[in-house]
Parts: structure tokens; C-alpha cells; sequence
């Protein structure tokens, strides 16, 4: 089992900035991938970026060069710095941890970031 606690959201004005971050707890040593993911109201959730446990990254298209996504592996936790933020990008922002050996995807409870206009 792995716990994923996001932390880090809240209201910003258009063109600030914020960074979430994403602690793991438990089986740790079998995430092979995190990332983020974040829904919108009335939209399905999206992938917004991903780290390997090699430190490989992936974007989406609508977050490249305003999204940087790290991790620190003596914490255990993964961050999501939003740079240069839009409106379309107010959504509830889910951590995500992968663990290929059983086909599984944990998740955060989520942490609502709001970007007004």
C-alpha cells in the first residue's frame, strides 16, 4: 500500500504562481512513476505531468514551460511547481503513484487550486 498526502493549493491570481507538493508513505521502494493529474468541473481528469523513479518527466502539451515537476527522494515527496498560471488551469490537483509489479494506481485526496482572472 502506498499513502499519498497533497498539500499546497489555493487561490492565486492569474499569471502567480504556486507549488504543490505530494508526500508518500508505505511501500515506497515500489513506485516506479508519480505524477500529477487534475479535473476541472464538468471535465475529466487529465495528466499533467509525470517523474520516473529515474527522473524522467512528461508534460502535458497545455503545461510545458510553466510547469516543473521534481521529486526529493530523501523525503519522499514529489512537487508540482505551476509558473505563469491561467484560469483554465483552476482544477482539483490529484497526486498519483504508480506501481507496475501490480498493475496499480494510488491517489491523493486532492487539493483544489483556483486561478482567477
Amino acid at each position: 500500500q502506498v499513502q499519498l498526502v497533497e498539500s499546497g493549493g489555493g487561490l492565486v491570481q492569474a499569471g502567480g504562481s504556486l507549488r504543490l507538493s505530494c508526500a508518500a508513505s508505505g511501500s515506497i521502494f515500489s513506485i516506479n512513476a508519480m505524477g500529477w493529474y487534475r479535473q476541472a468541473p464538468g471535465k475529466e481528469r487529465e495528466l499533467v505531468a509525470t517523474i520516473t523513479s529515474t527522473g524522467s518527466t512528461n508534460y502535458a502539451d497545455s503545461v510545458k514551460g510553466r510547469f516543473t515537476i521534481s521529486r526529493d527522494n530523501a523525503k519522499n515527496t514529489v512537487y508540482l511547481q505551476m509558473n505563469s498560471l491561467k484560469p483554465e488551469d483552476t482544477a482539483v490537483y490529484y497526486c498519483n503513484a504508480k506501481v507496475l509489479a501490480i498493475a496499480t494506481m494510488y491517489w491523493g485526496q486532492g487539493t483544489q487550486v483556483t486561478v482567477s482572472s
